[in-house]
C-alpha cells in the first residue's frame, strides 16, 4: 500500500509506502498523477519517504510498478529518496541509468531537505 499525495502548488508528489505494494496502487497513482501531467506537462519531483522498501504483493505489482515508471519518467524531474536502507544508494546508482529523472538519496527524516533539493532552494 502506499499513501501520497500531490501538491499541486509546488509539483511534488509525497508517496509512503506503507505495505508491501499492490497492482492497484499504481493504478491509483495513475489516476492522480495523469491528469496532473495533462494540465501542466510535468512534475517537479517525487518524494519516496520510506524506512525501507516494502516489496510486491505479487509478481502482477511488480509489473505494474515498472510500467509506471516507464511511463511516467521522461515527465518527472527529480525523484528523491528517503530512507537509510540501502535501497536508497541502489536507487540512486541504478536511476541514472535507467530513467530520465534526476535521483537523490537522503537519510530517513530528511524529507524537508529533500524537497528543498526539488523546488532549487
Amino acid at each position: 500500500m502506499i499513501e501520497h499525495t500531490l501538491d499541486t502548488e509546488s509539483g511534488i508528489l509525497h508517496l509512503h509506502p506503507k505495505s508491501a505494494l499492490q497492482e492497484s496502487d499504481f493504478l491509483e497513482l495513475a489516476s492522480v498523477v495523469d491528469p496532473y501531467l495533462e494540465s501542466h506537462g510535468e512534475i517537479k519531483g517525487v518524494i519516496v519517504d520510506a524506512p525501507g522498501f516494502p516489496g510486491w504483493d505479487s509478481f502482477g505489482a511488480m509489473a505494474a510498478h515498472f510500467r509506471f515508471v516507464r511511463d511516467h519518467h521522461r515527465r518527472i524531474r527529480k525523484i528523491a529518496i528517503v530512507t537509510d536502507a540501502h535501497l536508497g544508494d541502489v536507487a540512486e546508482k541504478l536511476g541514472s541509468h535507467f530513467i530520465s529523472a534526476t535521483v537523490k538519496h537522503f537519510p530517513a527524516g530528511h524529507a524537508a531537505e529533500a524537497e528543498r533539493w526539488i523546488l532549487g532552494v
